[in-house]
């Protein structure tokens, strides 16, 4: 072998170690762009063995890890390693989120990923699978909108009813919203479905259990094309496999799936502008129009109201109604609105008032003119006005107004009203000035001068004072993390009164507020949140036995109401009963 060839050995062999010598740390994403309903994989790979890794903040995700693997095989003499932390993620929420960096440290030097960044969109439309437990999921379990109307006009009601289907084959453990439709360009109200039950009803030529999950009514505030998002929910499913047990039934494997109601357009047609009144303030379904006075007769000074009144089923609160036109001589005060309105599957029904007060200054007879109101009726697909009939209100007793009775004579005479001057004419003209003197005074040498002077000299000694407090305030780093869990708690809990008759938001801002609360008052991590603990931990504080079970009632019961329906009483109950028993535990705790 001559020197040149042994020289070209040497360098690959170097060149070799070199290269096997290179240290890799990156993370790979199994997409970049998914349905709130799907799941993302997140692999964390290096080729080298490290300690101390740190997977990044999966904010805005659901993550499920990390799976460890690692890979060693030797390949033509030369040892290939690989180890991988995998994740598997789901989305909380639409956006465009970013997930940070992943460190180790290998051979003492830390090595970070690459931050991947995620876009979360609508549910998707997930490929069939038959051998997926998440497709025979898909086939056993529907949510359906149903919409009472397509193709409304512009401000009619409709009706959008989220319907959920359950085969008997599988079996629901537990459901949440995880995503709410918003109604852009809708005027909508929810109907309370608390007290809905389980049926059964035929649904693709099969039994199924049903149950309405969200009623609501909508008014389409735009015309053309208007979209309705879809409500999605998290489920946890026990489906059957293709085992069997020694009895011959299916053995069952739980499911967490995603579903959704899917998107639905409306087409909405605007209101023909044929034959449409002047004065039509956007008034859709069907109506009667009043109008009535307290009193017909009185003296002056007295008062009096005038009710105009629409009542009927249609849009309500969404137009506005006639105004009264009443003689100058009328002291006429901004009118009372007040509405009396339901909200059902057909709309809204009720009435909408708009009551006058007047107060006549002079004696008297004062006509009330006919007032119209227009609307377009949905059932015969025109515009229709209602008039009212004039009134007189007759005013018996008290001064006349000299103005209109000298004009009245002056009339029949035929002679010209001689002018008689006011005392008040001029009033309004301005008789006091503030005037500012044009010379003006030195600042020099004043008090003014002297105090800001003298301040920045005064506010050095109070300076540091408070630099010195806060840097003994900053160098307390378990005394900082309890004053903050404790102002946590203290928000969640007002959160959770602002919640109140919204079980979703009100239990989890309760169940908040509680944790933060052991937190900063016994120092318990999240991880040992269990039961045993906390009544460890609240019994060594010497703690009544009472109380305790008071405060891990109120755990059970944020946990219990996921899954059962909660009334407005258990949840005022459940607050004031937290907030009693926290503040006993205050006293209590040593």
């Amino acid at each position: 072998m001559t020197p040149l060839k042994h020289i070209l050995i040497i360098l690959l062999v170097l060149t070799t170690g070199l290269a096997s010598g290179q240290v890799e740390f990156k993370a790979n994403v199994s997409k970049t762009t998914l349905g709130i309903n799907e799941r993302l994989r997140i692999d964390f790979e290096m080729n080298k063995d490290g300690d101390n890794f740190n997977p990044p903040d999966f904010s805005n995700f659901e993550a499920v890890g990390p799976q460890q693997s690692v890979s060693n095989s030797w390949i033509n003499g030369v040892r290939t390693f690989k180890k991988t932390y995998t994740y598997f993620l789901t989305p909380i929420e639409r956006g465009t989120f970013t997930i940070g960096q992943a460190t180790i440290t290998i051979d003492g030097q830390v090595y970070k990923t690459i931050p991947q960044q995620i876009t979360v969109t609508a549910a998707v439309d997930k490929p069939k699978d038959p051998n997926d437990p998440n497709y025979v999921a898909s086939e056993n379990i529907h949510l359906i909108a149903e919409v009472s109307k397509t193709n409304p006009y512009l401000n009619e009601a409709i009706t959008v009813i989220y319907k959920l289907y359950v085969s008997p084959r599988v079996q629901v453990d537990t459901w949440n919203e995880k995503d709410s439709p918003r109604y852009n360009d809708f005027w909508s109200q929810n109907i309370d479905t608390q007290n809905q039950q389980v049926q059964t009803e035929m649904f693709k030529g099969e039994n199924y259990r049903s149950l309405i999950l969200k009623k609501t009514v909508l008014y389409p505030q735009k015309t053309g094309k208007l979209n309705i998002e879809p409500l999605v929910l998290d489920m946890a499913l026990r489906v059957p496999t293709n085992r069997r047990d020694i009895f011959g039934n299916y053995l069952l494997t739980r499911v967490n799936r995603t579903i959704t109601a899917g998107n639905k357009t409306i087409d909405v047609k605007p209101l023909p502008q044929n034959g449409k009144p002047a004065d039509f303030t956007g008034a859709v379904g069907d109506f009667n129009f009043n109008i009535s006075t307290s009193k017909k007769r009185l003296n002056a000074s007295e008062s009096l109201q005038i009710k105009v009144e629409v009542q009927g089923n249609g849009n309500l609160k969404l137009f506005k109604l006639p105004k009264v036109s009443l003689p100058s001589s009328l002291e006429v005060y901004e009118p009372e609105h007040q509405e009396n309105i339901t909200t059902n599957l057909n709309g809204m029904r009720g009435n909408v008032t708009d009551t006058y007060t007047v107060v006549p200054q002079y004696k008297g007879k004062y006509p009330i003119p006919s007032i119209s109101f227009s609307y377009f009726d949905l059932t015969t697909q025109t515009y229709k006005r209602l008039s009212s009939d004039e009134i007189i209100i007759d005013v018996e007793e008290g001064p006349l107004n000299t103005a209109d009775a000298n004009a009245q004579n002056a009339l029949r005479s035929g002679t010209k009203q001689p002018i008689t001057l006011n005392k008040d004419q001029f009033v309004f003209i301005k008789t006091k000035t503030d005037l500012v003197s044009k010379t003006e005074s030195s600042f020099f040498k004043t008090r003014l001068f002297w105090l800001l002077l003298l301040l920045p000299f005064l506010a050095i000694p109070i300076a540091i004072l408070i630099m010195r407090n806060k840097a003994i305030r900053d160098a307390d780093v378990r005394g900082n993390r309890i004053r903050k869990a404790d102002k946590l708690s203290k928000k969640y809990l007002s959160a959770a009164k602002k919640s109140l008759g919204k079980k979703e938001a009100f239990y989890i801002a309760l169940e908040k507020a509680v944790h933060n609360y052991l937190k900063a008052r016994i120092h318990i991590e999240t991880s040992d949140l269990s039961k045993d603990k906390i009544s460890e931990l609240l019994r060594e504080r010497q703690v009544e036995p009472d109380v305790i079970k008071d405060f891990l009632s109120i755990v059970e019961s944020c946990d219990l109401a996921r899954y059962t329906p909660m009334t407005n009483v258990t949840m005022q109950e459940d607050y004031e009963k937290a907030s009693k028993t926290i503040s006993l535990i205050d006293k209590q705790a040593r």
